[in-house]
């Protein structure tokens, strides 16, 4: 299977971003259950400053590598380094360092939420002045005022979900790694918590595990995608929409009398591939929409555009389609089952 990286791409040789201080290397990282390769032979790097969109399928290891890079399980081989901490042989050290929002819910339901965070402040080391100071701090930044004093238990999936932000965030980590840290809010509260991660992103490094894929536009700098334990590519969110089927098509509606000598004028430009014939949805009666697909996503868009003030043809409409990470995610991850769609 084919692994994608970018120009620009010198984290594969450990540097960082673009001269940053790195804050989390995995070397070969490898963990296996039995018989099941569960993560095999990661590497790459994380610097401050990058929001890391960590994507796959379910069952591909992104739990997995995430936990054992927290600590809370062993690999099998290779190496886990945090702020150039070994993770194995300095555990404690480390979760001083890393926030963690794991998938699901904080624990102990019974307790409120402030008693929880309280909990998690004293465990921390934080008590006094400092422990009331971090508290109030963590509830200001997710906007839990309202339900402090709830048990958690009786919280809404999305209150819950802020909880374990909090609680992430309350010692002030340089290492945030988030399991789907959206799930469950809607949608203003789901731009809340983005802006929140792209504001703390300046000095820190992120990792986010997340199915949304609109979520690694919205906040991420960089984008991995792995499958069955390995990565099979990783670039910027704009450098993975390149992978994109339709990265750079053109659709243009014309009238339909125009559309079957200007279809063949498309095919006559050199970067044109194929040209589609796209439902009519919106379009005005007795017009055409077309799609222009481009050789291997090169820019057409000139072209066209020389090609219909030469010929002076109407045109309704005319414009550029970046693509879906939703397709490049599929075409990475499940290429035959993609082919077949």
């Amino acid at each position: 299977m084919q692994t994608f990286y970018f120009s620009g791409n010198n984290r594969q040789r450990g540097l960082g971003l673009w001269g940053m201080t790195e804050k989390i290397s995995l070397k070969n990282l490898t963990k296996r259950f039995g018989p099941i390769l569960a993560v095999d032979d990661i590497s790459l790097s994380v610097a401050g400053g990058e929001v890391l969109g960590f994507l796959g399928p379910n069952g591909a290891g992104k739990s997995t590598t995430m936990r054992m890079l927290t600590g809370f399980i062993e690999p099998t081989s290779g190496t886990a380094e945090v702020c150039g901490l070994d993770v194995a042989r300095h555990p404690v050290e480390i979760k001083r360092r890393i926030g963690y929002l794991p998938e699901g819910a904080p624990t102990y339901g019974d307790m409120t939420a402030e008693s929880y965070l309280g909990f998690i402040a004293e465990i921390r080391g934080f008590n006094g002045p400092e422990k009331r100071r971090r508290i109030d701090a963590a509830i200001d930044k997710v906007d839990l005022k309202d339900v402090t004093r709830q048990p958690i238990d009786t919280l809404s999936k999305g209150f819950k979900r802020r909880v374990g932000l909090a609680q992430a965030m309350l010692h002030d980590p340089e290492i945030l790694i988030m399991d789907e840290p959206t799930d469950g809010l809607d949608p203003n509260q789901k731009h809340q918590v983005r802006t929140l991660i792209r504001e703390m992103s300046k000095d820190r490094a992120i990792i986010i595990s997340t199915h949304i894929l609109e979520e690694v536009e919205a906040v991420c700098s960089r984008a991995v995608i792995i499958a069955k334990g390995r990565i099979l590519a990783d670039g910027t969110p704009q450098d993975l929409l390149t992978q994109a089927p339709n990265h750079n098509a053109v659709v243009i509606t014309v009238d339909d009398a125009d559309a079957g000598s200007f279809r063949n004028d498309l095919l006559s430009i050199a970067g044109v591939a194929t040209v589609e014939d796209l439902p009519a949805q919106g379009a005005r009666n007795g017009t055409s929409r077309l799609r222009a697909m481009p050789t291997d996503g090169k820019a057409i868009a000139g072209d066209i555009e020389k090609l219909l003030r030469g010929k002076n043809t109407p045109v309704h409409e005319m414009f550029i389609e970046r693509g879906a990470l939703d397709d490049v995610f599929r075409k990475i991850t499940a290429p035959e089952d993609y082919a077949n769609a």
